[in-house]
């Protein structure tokens, strides 16, 4: 029997996705920090473009007719592509403000302090060879070319909005450089967002790539096409002289490119396989120069349009998961990628363009708000876990795990502040606006054990589509989950059974893994539903068993004060990487979203509270003298008039046949990382401290492995998992760093030294899990 209904939640017209007659238009930019960008470089007649697949190249594409010209279509294409350089960038960044200061000694470490002019020019040329190179056309041509080929190797297709392409064209006539701040799915996205945009003629995209990740060859290729990389020396300390020096020629360089109008590619997210902040320090150097050549007038104003990438199976994620990933890319990359094409295992990619906004306006709109930094989570959470306090202070989490490098703390604090929040702010942009592609809706059915994959692949498909998140597939609901199959292939069992149809079962062991991994990207999705759905299981855990019947745990009352505690305390415990909550949202907004999902999806009703008087009563109501027209940021616990009204509602889990089901799928987003937290608790006393943070994430993974070799909970063994967990126990106060001649180390605070202490922190943290 079916697990869900086709139809499940609310629905005002019936939709048939998978025949294109709907679909939501993603990307639309902030309403609340950037309102003028928002309503300019949108029509409503952009929705209804369609896609286009970029690899797809006929005779039609170029200028020529006949039988020889489809066979050289590919290099015809290429050839025809416009390239436009910008010469004597040497010249340019000498004459900049940055270098003649060090020139004339006036700046810290320049001329007049040691080394002479001619050699300063000899250490500048060096340094700016570091960044970039002197872009060839014909090379730059011949890999386009090349590369043409070898996506048509590994994907089936890669597809792009025409409507998102035509908000981009428009924003390129402006006077104003384009930068794109992409997630990060592949190593392939460096690579395949300068095709997509040459090709559809905006020109030579430069891409900030991180130079750790390539071999020194494919650095010296990738400047001659256009790529930068940081010089080294641009993270030393802020008064070495070789620091200065490098960090003036990356000043110089930037905003010589921003001047010239050539658009700018930055990575927010940190590369594939990384176990670290989710926020790339990197990405955020680099969009520091950008708002530093902004700040000094190189520029009026830059364009930010953040990108969202999908991909069905990306090619350095091997099917082990994404840890697989070599932290350098090579040729020896690419060859497995083509064998893996040629063996048929190709998938489908996705690009999306979200609505560009202004810089300036943001950073205007930013700082008009004036929002304090907030408080740690020791200050917030800590006292609640102990027992000590019931009542949470009315206050924002302060998290920060992205370490600052040399070039972003050049920069003043503000300005530190507000590349910090734009960000954040921007990559949850960029993954809002991703596409779901069929491996994540497929493999999330997979590892939650559903039945009835045609039926449930639908209904998860159009409960996607109906929270504004598109899907990158379309075509007969046969053929995709087929297709989803076929490349999930190495984490499943086939059986036949006699009726004739097909059972499928997710391999047992580390395969579980890659499961994981690709149903991960449906947790942005219903993000808010699990989270309530969490907080509902612990409001439950101390007053009805977890096995208990479902009709049981409806009889329940809960009230909205409980359900607010509930959710802002695992809006805490959850790591800011995961929610990646924007700026502007205040967590108490957040949890009224919450609230609100949970009672539109139909897990919660309305129920009246003994004694009170009935909602449906209008009459006598005290609206109190404050005034009811304020904005949402004025709510707080502890107003009056709000306390008089819907702070006193109740509601009660729904009794409906498709809710047990859906309940348990939303709690179970959540369920990986809450496991490797519980974990993680209970390893405390296990653990051998003092050591690095390093050496203790590696200390815990090992111990998630062994507990998942016990029971099979391989999806809670990520090494990423383990990371959070630490850094989240450190922002505790769990764990407490110190400084030592060899480095810091990690100590157990003393309040956990206490036996009764970690089991309080286990059993918090086991209350939001549902099995």
């Amino acid at each position: 029997a079916s697990m869900w209904p086709k139809g499940f939640g609310v629905k005002l017209e019936t939709i048939t996705p998978f025949l294109g007659k709907y679909r939501p238009f993603v990307g639309r930019c902030c309403q609340t920090c950037t309102p003028k960008s928002w309503e300019a470089l949108f029509h409503k007649n952009i929705a209804a473009l369609g896609f286009h697949n970029v690899i797809l190249v006929t005779e039609e594409n170029t200028r020529y007719r006949g039988w020889l010209v489809r066979r050289l279509c590919y290099f015809l294409c290429a050839m025809d592509w416009k390239i436009t350089l910008t010469p004597d960038a040497w010249e340019k960044v000498l004459g900049s403000k940055w270098i003649q200061e060090i020139l004339s000694g006036r700046a810290p470490g320049g001329a007049g302090e040691g080394p002479k002019p001619s050699s300063l020019r000899r250490d500048v040329q060096h340094t700016l060879g570091q960044i970039q190179a002197s872009i060839y056309p014909f090379l730059l041509r011949i890999f386009n070319w090349a590369f043409l080929k070898f996506l048509n190797c590994i994907f089936l297709n890669v597809q792009l909005h025409q409507g998102q392409l035509a908000m981009v064209r428009q924003a390129a006539q402006a006077d104003t450089p384009l930068i794109f701040l992409s997630a990060h799915k592949s190593c392939l996205d460096g690579l395949l967002l300068p095709f997509l945009l040459l090709s559809q003629g905006l020109g030579v995209l430069r891409v900030a790539w991180e130079p750790q990740s390539y071999s020194p060859a494919l650095r010296a290729l990738l400047r001659h096409l256009g790529g930068l990389f940081m010089p080294p020396e641009a993270n030393l300390f802020l008064d070495n002289p070789k620091g200065i020096l490098s960090r003036a020629v990356l000043s110089a360089a930037v905003e010589q490119l921003l001047a010239s109008k050539q658009p700018l590619l930055i990575f927010l997210e940190d590369r594939p396989g990384a176990v670290g902040p989710r926020l790339s320090s990197h990405g955020q150097a680099w969009l520091g120069l950008v708002l530093q050549a902004f700040r000094e007038g190189a520029i009026p104003d830059a364009a930010l349009v953040p990108v969202g990438i999908g991909y069905d199976l990306a090619p350095d994620v091997q099917h082990t998961g994404p840890r697989a990933s070599s932290s350098h890319l090579g040729l020896w990359w690419g060859a497995l990628a083509v064998f893996r094409g040629l063996r048929g295992h190709r998938g489908c990619a996705r690009i999306d363009f979200a609505q560009p906004f202004s810089l300036q306006e943001y950073s205007v709109n930013t700082w008009s708000r004036g929002r304090s930094r907030g408080q740690s989570l020791e200050q917030l959470l800590l006292q609640t876990v102990l027992g000590h306090w019931s009542v949470l202070p009315d206050c924002e989490k302060q998290q920060e795990w992205t370490p600052a490098s040399g070039p972003l703390l050049a920069l003043d604090e503000e300005d530190q502040l507000l590349v910090s929040r734009l960000s954040r702010h921007v990559l949850s942009a960029s993954i809002a606006c991703s596409a779901v592609m069929a491996t994540a809706v497929m493999a999330a059915l997979l590892l939650h054990r559903h039945r009835e994959l045609l039926e449930n692949f639908s209904w998860l498909t159009e409960e996607t589509l109906l929270r504004g998140f598109d899907v990158g597939f379309s075509g007969q609901l046969q053929d995709l989950v087929m297709h989803g199959l076929c490349l999930l292939h190495g984490s499943l069992s086939l059986w036949l059974l006699p009726q004739g149809d097909v059972l499928v079962l997710p391999r047992a062991g580390p395969t579980l893994a890659q499961l994981a991994y690709h149903s991960a990207a449906l947790l942005p999705v219903f993000l808010c539903e699990a989270v309530g759905a969490c907080a509902v299981r612990a409001l439950l855990a101390g007053r009805v068993p977890p096995e208990g019947p479902w009709e049981l745990q409806g009889v329940e009352l809960l009230s909205q004060r409980e359900l607010h505690r509930q959710t802002l305390l695992l809006l805490h415990l959850l790591p800011q990487d995961l929610l990646l909550l924007q700026p502007c949202q205040s967590s108490y907004f957040y949890c009224q979203e919450v609230l609100d999902r949970l009672i539109q999806c139909g897990l919660l009703i309305a129920e009246e509270a003994p004694g009170t008087r009935l909602t449906c009563d209008s009459g006598n109501w005290r609206f109190g003298e404050k005034m009811l027209w304020r904005s949402m940021e004025d709510f707080s616990d502890s107003d009056s008039d709000y306390e008089d009204g819907t702070d006193s509602r109740c509601f009660k889990l729904s009794q409906q046949l498709r809710c047990p089901d859906f309940f348990l799928f939303l709690c179970r987003l959540l369920s990986p990382l809450l496991t490797a937290f519980a974990r993680a608790a209970a390893f405390l006393h296990q653990g051998k401290l003092p050591d690095t943070e390093a050496g203790y994430t590696q200390q815990l993974h090992q111990f998630l492995l062994k507990k998942a070799q016990e029971d099979g909970s391989f999806e809670s063994t990520d090494l990423s998992q383990a990371h959070s967990a630490v850094m989240t126990f450190k922002d505790l106060g769990v764990l407490k760093e110190q400084p030592g001649s060899t480095g810091s180390t990690l100590h157990l605070s003393p309040a956990f030294t206490i036996q009764e202490n970690r089991e309080k922190l286990e059993n918090f943290i086991c209350q939001f899990i549902c099995g």
